[in-house]
């Protein structure tokens, strides 16, 4: 059975067909609109934009057809049956790479993180006493928020990297607070995200998009739930992390963290243009939040092929161009085909459930610009996670800092 078919039998069992004289009013699956059917068994025909660009049977001819069927039955029951067999593919798991990868983890982590920091330089300083190693306090900040524990509990880890000699000095718990609420280590940590990602570069080309929420340990204000909404007088605040990753490995290439009621639309195209300079790009994945015709235009440009689909009152005209009607005609004439690409998104929601199920969805910082940092810790620690796994599954040997070396 074909998509055609499918939706043909969805229309019949659910929505309302019904004649008028010689034609049919079939009802539209998106929108208000009726098609008129002419059931004519050498040559039907139809209304509908699917019919006139192919002068085929469409989907509506065919709920036509099962209709009539129906209706011609002595007894009033349907007497076509229909059975639609679903599959799931599964993926095999490589457990021995996998149990090498998870038992060696924290080790690996280290040494990773290690390796990655010592690639950022130290920020020039002329004045005030002399601070802590810029790098080494990046992976302290770091290395605490993949122990998931609090920062006094932290220190016997900080003690043992010491020891290891990935760290000169164990600093004290409140340093690593402080070094959260500096902005100077927000652009470092974006930085450090795209940096990890490029070992893994060879083999991520399809990519997804989406974003999520971060819960705060702070409420929101009593005044906007007083004068607004009483019902937020329990909700708690959030950030919002948008992010881009490749569908094989879950790797982020790319993040922006925003407010809890930020769009998601604004955020695609510094996504797109930052995975762009790194990775070469084939296909890009992305739900209805994101379909605008900047958006489809943007990914065409990187010569990749965007799988957007278009809101239910989407047209092939308007102000969109000649790029939004061939892909609007593409995804309403495809859609099988289409879908199957666009199931690769589900990917990206796989990565968000990664990271909060490892690292925590909630965040312990009190102020906006250490809550924006932990966020992004939590997604360099997921991508060196993705390393580590790489590493026992494709035999990846991840090297940091190529260009500059």
């Amino acid at each position: 059975m074909d998509i055609r078919e499918h939706k043909g039998l969805q229309i019949a069992a659910l929505l309302k067909v019904r004649q008028q004289g010689d034609l049919w009013l079939v009802p539209s699956q998106s929108g208000p609109t009726k098609y008129k059917v002419k059931p004519d068994p050498q040559s039907p025909q139809c209304t509908c934009p699917d019919f006139e660009f192919r002068q085929a049977r469409c989907k509506h001819i065919i709920a036509v057809e099962i209709t009539i069927r129906r209706e011609q039955s002595s007894d009033g029951q349907t007497v076509i049956t229909e059975t639609v067999r679903v599959t799931q593919k599964t993926y095999p798991q490589d457990w021995p790479a996998y149990n090498q990868a998870q038992t060696n983890e924290k080790d690996q982590f280290q040494c990773l993180l290690h390796a990655l920091v010592k690639g950022i330089g130290e920020p020039s300083q002329k004045i005030g006493r002399p601070r802590l190693p810029f790098d080494e306090m990046i992976f302290a900040v770091t290395f605490k928020v993949f122990s998931t524990m609090s920062q006094r509990r932290f220190v016997s880890d900080l003690r043992d990297a010491h020891a290891k000699g990935y760290i000169s000095k164990v600093p004290h718990f409140n340093s690593i607070s402080n070094y959260l609420e500096s902005e100077t280590l927000t652009p470092y940590l974006k930085m450090l995200i795209e940096e990890s990602s490029l070992p893994l570069r060879e083999v991520e080309h399809d990519f997804a998009v989406d974003s999520s929420g971060f819960s705060t340990c702070r409420f929101v204000q009593w005044v906007q739930a007083r004068h607004y909404n009483p019902k937020l007088l329990e909700a708690r605040e959030w950030v919002k992390v948008h992010l881009m990753c490749g569908v094989k490995t879950n790797v982020v290439t790319a993040v922006e963290v925003g407010e809890r009621f930020s769009g998601d639309s604004p955020f695609f195209a510094p996504l797109v243009e930052a995975t762009s300079q790194n990775f070469l790009m084939n296909e890009v994945s992305a739900d209805k939040a994101y379909s605008s015709a900047k958006n489809l235009k943007l990914v065409i440009s990187k010569a990749a092929m965007p799988y957007i689909p278009f809101r239910s009152n989407a047209t092939g005209s308007g102000q969109g161009g000649s790029v939004w009607k061939r892909l609007y005609y593409y995804y309403s004439y495809n859609q099988e085909w289409f879908f199957q690409h666009y199931h690769k998104r589900s990917n990206v929601e796989s990565t968000f459930s990664m990271i909060k199920a490892k690292f925590g969805d909630a965040l312990r910082s009190k102020t906006k610009t250490a809550q924006i940092n932990e966020a992004l810790c939590k997604v360099l620690c997921h991508n060196l996670c993705c390393l580590i796994q790489s590493m026992y599954e494709l035999n990846i040997k991840p090297e940091f800092w190529a260009k500059a070396a």
